[in-house]
């Protein structure tokens, strides 16, 4: 059994990322990270601390009028080969390179660093790091802590720690897969004539979607670009048999303007006389940025604020009428990829905008 992990939150943000790093957590394995994670903050009498699960809740009471809440997730997808974390330098930028990196584990750093030091804060904290977000939606830690205590989600502002590097990425999209299916008559191959070809029958739905110009949106001073893509088809019997049954697989991304009710109805529109099965559904969510506290985040930070095409869970807190926005270093682009790497900069930038935000008066 490998000993309990030790993580110093006195290093810096950058060496303290590299601590979480080198602790494997593919999603799944998450208990040993979390552990790190609750026994560093244990003795900080500034936070009251609770254990759900693999996710770690910090709070803050200090009477404050206003509450954040700034979540952060510890899990990550499967290794290649990419730990541990190493530093290096590559057109004058340094890096540091290994799984986690970006996807999320230098948000959390970030986090974990500014949870520890920050005992007077000029809004009262909640401090979320959970599990399992990068699987299925049905064991997201975040999820779960909303179904069995939601009490501890609730504030007047959120933020997600999601790579953006270190910019305000307001809201996000929301996220819809179907499968549209077509029907036929099998028949032996070579007698073709007698069946009807399902497959073939798939070719006009792929026609329209090659030809879709994706929606751009604006939604609340943000323009979010849309996409509707075929991700996978399946269909087939036998190498001499015609198919009578074949499936396309097609993924929606859609403005937050749109509720999941309505891009279903959408699809079902666009899809018109197929036969349309919604597979998964989440809506997105606005920006966020008309909230007071948003807007001095923004000015904080000194970047103008930017849509965020993908889903995330801020989603969660923008159903429960909390404004949430994206922030945290690394390149989105870089993360789950095989050289994920975060700039040290972008780091540093992140806890320096963080800080500057959460103690001003």
């Amino acid at each position: 059994m490998p000993a309990p992990a030790i993580l110093d939150l006195g290093a810096t943000s950058i060496e303290l990322t590299r601590q979480l790093c080198d602790i494997e957590s593919v999603s799944a394995n998450e208990k040993r990270i979390a552990d790190a994670i609750e026994a560093s903050l244990a003795g900080l009498h500034h936070l009251t601390v609770s254990r759900h699960g693999d996710a770690v809740v910090a709070r803050t009471s200090l009477g404050r009028d206003k509450r954040v809440v700034i979540a952060g997730h510890i899990d990550t997808v499967p290794l290649n080969d990419n730990l541990p974390t190493r530093f290096e330098t590559e057109d004058g930028i340094d890096y540091l390179w290994g799984r986690g990196t970006v996807d999320m584990k230098a948000g959390v750093a970030v986090q974990l660093k500014l949870a520890a030091e920050l005992t007077e804060p000029a809004y009262d904290l909640t401090w979320i790091w959970y599990d399992h977000e990068e699987v299925s939606e049905s064991l997201n830690g975040l999820g779960r802590l909303l179904r069995e205590s939601p009490d501890l989600l609730q504030g007047d502002f959120a933020i997600l720690g999601e790579p953006t590097r270190s910019e305000i990425e307001g809201g996000c999209n929301g996220n819809c897969r179907v499968e549209v299916r077509t029907f036929g008559l099998r028949a032996h191959s070579a007698r073709a004539w007698v069946g009807h070809n399902a497959i073939h029958d798939l070719a006009p739905i792929l026609t329209k979607l090659a030809a879709y110009t994706p929606r751009e949106v604006e939604v609340d001073g943000l323009v979010y670009r849309e996409g509707l893509n075929a991700v996978g088809i399946s269909g087939g019997v036998a190498g001499n048999v015609i198919p009578d049954e074949a499936m396309v697989h097609v993924n929606y991304r859609f403005a937050p303007s749109r509720s999941g009710e309505e891009a279903v109805a959408f699809l079902r529109e666009f899809f018109d006389g197929y036969d349309v099965t919604v597979v998964d559904l989440a809506d997105g969510a606005r920006p966020g940025l008309d909230s007071p506290l948003a807007q001095q985040l923004v000015a904080s930070t000194g970047v103008p604020a930017t849509p965020k095409y993908g889903w995330t869970d801020v989603a969660r807190f923008s159903a429960l009428g909390i404004p949430a926005v994206n922030y945290g270093p690394g390149d989105p682009l870089k993360a789950h990829a095989d050289d994920e790497r975060v700039p040290l900069r972008q780091i540093e930038d992140c806890e320096r905008g963080l800080r500057e935000w959460l103690t001003a008066q």
